[in-house]
């Protein structure tokens, strides 16, 4: 796991438990809001998609884990896939070319794998218990029909909701469990 989260150009040290799981409860927040606020707009009709493209950044630039990026290292252990020459915005001075990063910042060794195993098994338990709550939104729209219709709310923006919800869950919970649950970090010696 990564100690430093770079937001905006500014280097964040997330060393710390509290500011991890504060940056757990803010993204899930941001996501919550965002997800109602899209139910609003025009009822995820065109704006779920762009949600889920939003979750697949905040995964790529916040949490990690799927991608290089973030405070979870990629979970593939795979070297990050980039150009050899330098990106043309270096020629423009608007960005600074990185070089290739060190194999401790993409390997996973014995321990970080064993604590990726525990945390996904832990997301798609309560992910089980979340596609639970779609087959009974499904199976109540498919038995009891008329219920749904005195609620005034189209069943298939239920579903689609709910499936929405299941998604983005499945994207980040594994990433989110490790950094709460992870240690604070120990500052290395010189």
């Amino acid at each position: 796991m990564n100690a430093e989260l770079v937001l905006a150009g500014r280097v964040v040290d997330m060393a710390a438990r509290q500011r991890r799981r504060m940056l757990v409860v803010g993204i899930y927040a941001v996501l919550a809001a965002a997800l109602a606020g899209c139910w609003f707009v025009d009822r995820w009709q065109t704006t779920g998609v762009y949600f889920i493209f939003a979750t697949l950044a905040v995964n790529r630039f916040l949490l990690g884990g799927y991608a290089f990026g973030g405070l979870i290292k990629p979970f593939s252990g795979e070297r990050p896939k980039r150009l050899d020459m330098p990106p043309p915005f270096v020629l423009l001075a608007l960005r600074v070319y990185q070089p290739p990063p060190d194999e401790n910042h993409f390997r996973n060794d014995e321990r970080e794998i064993e604590q990726r195993n525990a945390a996904a098994y832990k997301a798609y338990q309560g992910l089980l218990m979340v596609l639970v709550f779609v087959w009974l939104a499904t199976n109540v729209h498919v038995h009891l029909p008329r219920l749904m219709e005195r609620l005034h709310i189209p069943m298939a923006n239920v579903l689609y909701g709910l499936a929405t919800a299941t998604v983005v869950l499945g994207l980040t919970l594994p990433q989110a469990i490790l950094l709460w649950t992870e240690p604070d970090m120990e500052e290395e010696q010189p």
